[in-house]
């Protein structure tokens, strides 16, 4: 009998497997229905070193030239907690999240509160507030 290898779960921390999550989301293959959904596939992004992604999500008016995932020493993403998804009407909506990672083998923490805005069918990262 052969054994089949379990999917890999997505980094989000939604438990779903990575296909079924946000990597139809990272590959193009659909856009992300809600700012939450788009913000547990660009955490998952920065997990996975798909700065194309991060790119492409990040709204024109604040995206920057460049996303560099390579510099050392990298961190090491270990968890995402989203706190409150707030709907403020059809265009835009607010996240807030705490990501964890371990960096030089100290523990830190993202804590963010982020403004997303959808223009068409897309959701775009516009900008946030860290929380100390």
């Amino acid at each position: 009998m052969t054994r089949r290898k379990a999917p890999e779960a997505c980094p989000c921390g939604s438990g779903k497997p990575l296909a079924a999550c946000c990597g139809p989301l990272i590959e193009g293959a659909s856009a992300a229905p809600t700012a939450e959904s788009l913000m547990r596939s660009r955490y998952t992004a920065y997990v996975l070193g798909h700065e194309a992604y991060l790119l492409a999500t990040w709204h024109a008016t604040t995206r920057p030239a460049a996303v560099d995932l390579r510099e050392e020493p990298r961190p090491r993403w270990i968890g995402l907690d989203i706190r409150r998804h707030e709907v403020r009407d059809g265009t835009h909506a607010v996240v807030e999240f705490v990501a964890r990672y371990r960096l030089g083998g100290r523990a830190h923490v993202l804590h963010e509160t982020s403004r997303f805005l959808r223009e068409g069918d897309s959701w775009f990262y516009v900008d946030g507030d860290l929380h100390e």
